[in-house]
């Protein structure tokens, strides 16, 4: 079997219908896991995710607990699939949460709790400060010079470094406008991201404390398996050093890049993403040589990708 290493996504992967196929499945073992969801947040968020609407789904406060419940979902039925634990987990952005949930750092209602809180706060900045985000592609080795060009006095800074050619800059709005043309002067592609913030950058900063606390007052245990962490691509363990990293992520870079180097350190030779969409699988195409990866978002994909794994040698 395949040395594998699972992984979470972010914001932005979010879809009206995402965890369908998944609440459905026959035990019902996870819908009710969508049930406790709700009854933990006192909010209908299973419907968000299943019906809707999208304009509610998309609101950051919403979409950052949904997330992280669909990819709980998504690892519950690959888990079941599964001869043996991965070697690792890894998680962008918000899916370092969920990660570390799926590792046993986190209990599920903990985890969705801090991630509902991430949220709001995060929400007040998007309320405060005109920012976003913008990936980068086709422009390797060029953050910080766009950054620097691109600033004209202006908070913008790399948030991701999603692959070898994508990186992600975010910052105030015009100064991501800014980006998005110089981008595209020199050759490359500028594309808005979905998100109502300047996640990941200095902007970030005024919630750290309020979100400091919120970490503070909820139990962590060292994690089952290796969670690599996004600020430094190492792993974490001890509960104060997981407190520490998910507090300086709120403003500091995801090191995918890194994170992903990391894994094959530890002989990963497949990425399995469980949650919806293929933004982490895709990026794994992005490597030479490309990692094989697989996505996980209903029993159906958790079956063949277990089986995938199984039969590599």
């Amino acid at each position: 079997m395949n040395r594998f290493a699972v992984v979470f996504p972010g914001q932005g992967s979010q879809r009206v219908g995402m965890g369908r196929a998944l609440h459905a499945e026959p035990s019902g073992a996870i819908a009710a896991l969508f049930e406790r969801a709700d009854a933990v947040l006192g909010m209908p968020l299973s419907r968000l995710c299943l019906e809707g609407p999208e304009e509610e789904l998309n609101r950051t406060e919403n979409t950052q607990p949904a997330l992280f419940l669909v990819g709980m979902a998504a690892w519950e039925a690959l888990r079941r699939e599964l001869p043996e634990p991965p070697v690792a987990m890894a998680g962008h952005s918000l899916g370092e949460y969920t990660a570390l949930c799926a590792a046993g750092a986190l209990s599920f209602e903990d985890g969705l709790r801090l991630v509902r809180r991430r949220g709001e706060l995060m929400a007040g900045i998007a309320a405060r400060v005109p920012g976003g985000m913008a990936a980068i592609l086709g422009l390797p080795g060029q953050a910080e010079a766009i950054c620097r060009a691109a600033a004209g006095g202006q908070v913008l800074e790399v948030a991701n470094f999603n692959s070898p050619d994508q990186i992600v800059l975010s910052g105030e709005t015009e100064a991501i406008e800014r980006a998005i043309a110089l981008a595209r002067e020199r050759g490359g592609r500028g594309v808005r991201l979905r998100v109502s913030a300047p996640f990941h950058s200095s902007l970030m900063a005024p919630i750290a404390e309020e979100m400091a606390a919120a970490l503070a007052a909820v139990p962590i245990a060292p994690p089952r398996v290796p969670v690599i962490a996004n600020v430094t691509a190492e792993p974490v363990s001890a509960p104060e050093e997981i407190r520490q990293a998910l507090v300086r992520q709120l403003a500091g870079s995801v090191r995918w890049v890194e994170t992903v180097e990391r894994l094959r350190q530890l002989e990963v030779a497949a990425l399995v993403e469980c949650g919806p969409g293929r933004v982490l699988t895709g990026l794994a195409a992005r490597w030479d040589p490309p990692l094989l990866a697989y996505a996980v978002d209903d029993p159906d994909s958790a079956r063949a990708a277990a089986a995938a794994l199984r039969a590599a040698n």
